[in-house]
């Protein structure tokens, strides 16, 4: 339950204000909300089992003290990744708002694309180094799919008003506290 908590309150901060969580307000324009919420769900779900494999083995092969130094000073990039923000490009705002097929299918397949190598699969890479990888893929995911909800609901009743920034500082915050307790752990082992 620990990994599930942990992973699912350390993704959600890293989707806070990430291109996806943006893909998903712009998908939700242009359709019901449900299908976004499936292709996101499904999407997340194949990129976290594959981080936390990735990151179990990773973390197999590493003594403990290097990985927590290693996973702190990654938390701390993605805090700066995180302030340094991500926007959707024309070209893939674009994409979005063409697509006319099904929308499970075509929020599936962005999703997925999107993910790989983004800021969340790396954190879910690095928490699984350290946690369980059940716990980790569930939480990521929920954690996941919770903050893209959030952007979905919000972007619907709100159109572009959001504090993006204060969402940005928040999660950026998250993760520096986070990468500072993992640096603190890793040099007193």
């Amino acid at each position: 339950m620990e990994a599930f908590w942990i992973s699912l309150a350390v993704i959600f901060a890293a989707e806070l204000g990430d291109k996806s969580q943006l893909m998903a307000m712009t998908f939700a324009t242009r359709f019901r909300p449900l299908p976004v919420l499936a292709g996101i769900t499904i999407a997340t779900t194949v990129v976290h089992l594959f981080s936390v494999a990735l990151g179990g083995l990773v973390g197999d092969l590493l003594p403990t003290s290097a990985i927590a130094v290693i996973a702190g000073l990654a938390f701390l990039g993605f805090a700066v990744w995180t302030l340094r923000g991500d926007e959707l490009s024309e070209e893939e705002s674009s994409k979005a708002s063409r697509v006319t097929r099904s929308a499970l299918i075509a929020v599936t397949i962005a999703f997925f694309l999107s993910e790989l190598g983004d800021k969340t699969m790396l954190a879910t890479i690095t928490l699984a180094t350290q946690n369980g990888w059940f716990g980790t893929w569930i939480g990521s995911t929920v954690g996941m799919v919770a903050a893209d909800a959030l952007a979905i609901m919000v972007g619907r009743m709100l159109g572009k008003h959001l504090p993006e920034k204060i969402i940005r500082y928040g999660a950026a915050a998250m993760f520096t506290l986070f990468g500072i307790v993992l640096i603190a752990e890793g040099l007193m082992q």
